[in-house]
């Protein structure tokens, strides 16, 4: 029995899903499985995994694509670890990440059930100076990574401010990820944090503050698809949410105010203004993430506004 199943769901990632894997099966905790789950690719994901001689990987196959939480579901049937950990097959792991988790897991002792890390992030395209050097500075990361807990940080999850990047970093006991029935596949985003809210009521998440994963932004959702997504979402936990509401916890304003800058990155300005109006005020390091979304909403307005004007 392998210490830790790895799940890894993909779908049409031939280009990267090498790259994660490459760096699952390099960990310096060598007692581990790897499941790469393909959702019905149409590229050559499937080559690619099956290029690999080695035992520890098995690659299952859905006939048709039914979204990652499903794909997840497939991988953790699959699994025969004592603990099961995720990663999006376009991410990346350092070497030690599973060992570390492991090894503060097993210190912090029983009710300790899962752990995350920190976490770098990568962009599509290499920033300029001036956006590098105030990520680096304003980071909210710095904020809302690294609480550790139980049922109480339900609160954060829920509110936007905790970030764990679970779908990449979370490594749980399998005892519990099979006793809240793996991932609710009724949700097409804001799926880790669904799943990681019910792990929390299970036990404690522990945190290895280094970081450990390199996750690569791959693009952002459509506002629409964002809205329906997040609705669904609160409407889930829709009694905690306005238990919390009511002891002053702004989940709602939190979730309002990142529907603004969704729709104002697509250029709805209106749209998207209405909603930051009716949400949270952001923080001290949130104001120049938003002066960029706000920016290039504006040109995006604009330049909407000259086609149609064009045509």
């Amino acid at each position: 029995m392998p210490t830790v199943s790895v799940v890894i769901p993909t779908y049409n990632r031939a280009d990267a899903v090498q790259r994660t894997l490459d760096s699952v099966l390099e960990q310096s905790l060598e007692d581990i499985e790897a499941i790469v789950v393909d959702d019905a690719s149409a590229d050559e994901t499937i080559d690619v995994v099956q290029s690999y001689d080695d035992q520890r990987v098995t690659l299952l196959s859905h006939e048709t694509n039914r979204g990652g939480s499903a794909a997840r579901n497939t991988g953790i049937k699959e699994a025969s670890g004592d603990y099961i950990a995720f990663v999006d097959s376009d991410d990346e792991w350092l070497p030690r990440k599973l060992e570390r988790q492991v090894q503060t897991l097993e210190r912090k002792g029983e009710n300790w059930v899962a752990a995350y890390c920190g976490v770098e992030m990568i962009p599509e395209t290499p920033p300029g100076l001036i956006k590098r050097l105030a990520t680096s500075y304003f980071s909210r990361r710095r904020d809302t990574e690294g609480a550790e807990g139980g049922e109480e940080l339900v609160r954060e999850v829920l509110s936007d401010d905790l970030h764990t990047s679970a779908g990449s970093t979370l490594l749980v006991e399998a005892d519990v990820v099979r006793a809240i029935d793996g991932f609710d596949e009724s949700f097409d985003r804001f799926q880790d944090s669904e799943f990681l809210i019910r792990v929390l009521q299970q036990g404690k998440l522990a945190y290895v503050n280094a970081p450990l994963v390199r996750r690569y932004e791959s693009g952002n959702p459509s506002a629409a698809e964002l809205e329906a997504a997040d609705r669904h979402y609160l409407q889930a936990f829709s009694e905690t949410v306005k238990e919390l509401q009511s002891d002053g916890c702004d989940i709602v304003g939190a979730h309002r105010y990142m529907l603004g800058k969704a729709h104002i990155r697509e250029g709805n300005l209106l749209s998207g203004g209405r909603y930051l109006l009716e949400g949270r005020r952001p923080t001290f390091r949130q104001c120049p993430g938003l002066a960029f979304t706000v920016y290039h909403g504006i040109k995006r307005n604009v330049a909407s506004v000259g086609r149609r004007q064009g045509s």
